[in-house]
């Protein structure tokens, strides 16, 4: 598993609706709205993830006869994996997915982990294109609940052959190869033992996005899609895990073949291959690695051009994000030097301070949505991962001081927006004096 990789802080006051936040990452706006239905199904603990008030007398027994309701539904929607009908499978597999993204049910799911892996594998074998990918969701947020242990090497373990199968199966429907492209990085990220796991795990995602029919240097296929993407960001993910013996080997050819993707129809896979040239600048900054040769050249000229690229047949949405990306990582590759996002949540924040930790917090994110803040304040392996340290415990009052009125709220946001705006009339007016 990789060892921490950011900083992080842990403050008295909560992040104002406005805080600092990265470039373009930061924490989701509202973890109450997706995730509300979840709720009711598997905790009363507070949507915050802060933790709750003392509970006294019949509020104690209310909390626990409705945590016992919640695992009743939990059990029903497991059971409900080996029905029959297939619209029954959906609905048990999309609960499970946002009941195991918006809570911490390790305990739970600790005895029953090898009886919901095989039901995840039936609804692999018989399942279609959607049910297959809600399988990989499940499966992935399984894995991300039993932590690194012996549990979760159970789990990636059981379930790595048929992952592997459905992603290089080309009959397959894409998004349950895509589904599964994610789970293969994740699940070996997360519990992979063995060197021989990652090696293997990492030739077949870059088989993927990089078949070996495509020479090096050559052009890239338009047919990329999102397929590709999740098998780069998971080829990426668990480059930043390898042992300097592999990275060694990425470092003197392997990396040649992201330079292509940089010419991809698909704005999400260029800005990926952008930020994973960056990733494998770094490692190699790391092992005292220079990659300062022709090849380099060129591809600094081929970053310029994305960032400062403006032809029209791109969306305007995807030409202002390209450029922004590709200044950052460009200014990386010429400098070393990687700008620093602020991560805020609950009463911490953390300080992803290079391109591995934003990669990893990037990943963790895509999987667990709008249930990434309840996770990094009380799941044990995130806290881990990030060097978060213990998750904080707070008495009733200090919780109730740290809360900000929605009037407090209100006002600073409209201080805030009238700040910016004269700051950046500034700079817009075409009258003022261009130096």
């Amino acid at each position: 598993m990789a060892l921490p990789c950011v900083r992080a802080d842990r403050v008295l006051s909560p992040p104002s609706a406005g805080g600092p936040s990265s470039r373009h990452a930061g924490s989701p706006a509202s973890e109450e709205e997706t995730g509300s239905e979840v709720l009711s199904h598997c905790s009363s603990a507070s949507e915050g993830g802060s933790p709750a008030e003392e509970p006294t007398g019949s509020e104690a027994a209310g909390e626990k006869a409705q945590g016992e309701g919640a695992e009743d539904r939990l059990k029903e929607h497991m059971d409900n994996l080996l029905d029959k009908s297939a619209r029954t499978r959906l609905v048990a597999l999309q609960s499970l997915r946002l009941a195991f993204s918006s809570r911490t049910l390790s305990e739970f799911l600790q005895e029953r982990r090898l009886t919901l892996t095989d039901s995840l594998q039936k609804c692999f074998k018989k399942g279609k294109g959607e049910e297959q990918a809600l399988a990989g969701t499940v499966l992935t947020l399984l894995c991300l609940q039993m932590g690194s242990g012996p549990e979760g090497e159970e789990v990636f373990r059981s379930v790595k052959p048929l992952l592997i199968s459905i992603l290089t199966d080309s009959e397959a429907s894409p998004g349950a190869r895509q589904s599964c492209a994610t789970a293969l990085g994740m699940c070996c990220y997360i519990a992979a033992a063995d060197l021989e796991d990652l090696v293997s795990c990492l030739s077949c995602l870059e088989s993927i996005f990089s078949p070996p029919s495509t020479p090096e240097g050559g052009s890239a296929p338009s047919q990329h899609g999102p397929l590709h993407c999740s098998a780069l960001q998971s080829w990426s993910l668990l480059l930043t895990i390898c042992p300097p013996s592999h990275i060694k080997s990425v470092l003197d050819n392997g990396w040649l073949r992201l330079p292509p993707l940089l010419a991809s129809s698909n704005v999400e896979l260029r800005i990926l291959a952008g930020e994973t040239v960056a990733l494998v600048f770094e490692l190699a900054q790391a092992m005292e690695v220079d990659l300062c040769h022709q090849d380099t050249v060129f591809l600094c000229d081929q970053l310029k051009v994305l960032a400062t690229e403006s032809n029209k047949y791109r969306a305007k949405m995807d030409r202002r994000k390209q450029r922004s990306i590709f200044r950052d990582i460009l200014h990386f590759i010429e400098s070393g030097e990687y700008q620093e996002e602020t991560i805020c949540f609950g009463l911490e924040c953390m300080y992803l301070d290079s391109w591995a930790c934003q990669r990893t917090y990037q990943a963790f994110k895509e999987v667990l949505s709008s249930g990434i803040n309840h996770h990094l304040q009380n799941n044990e392996l995130l806290r881990e991962i990030f060097s978060l340290g213990p998750p904080l415990v707070l008495d009733a009052a200090a919780l109730k001081a740290s809360k900000v009125s929605r009037f407090e709220k209100h006002l600073y946001n409209s201080a805030a927006f009238k700040a910016r705006t004269k700051a950046r009339s500034r700079v817009r007016d075409k009258r003022a004096d261009v130096l």
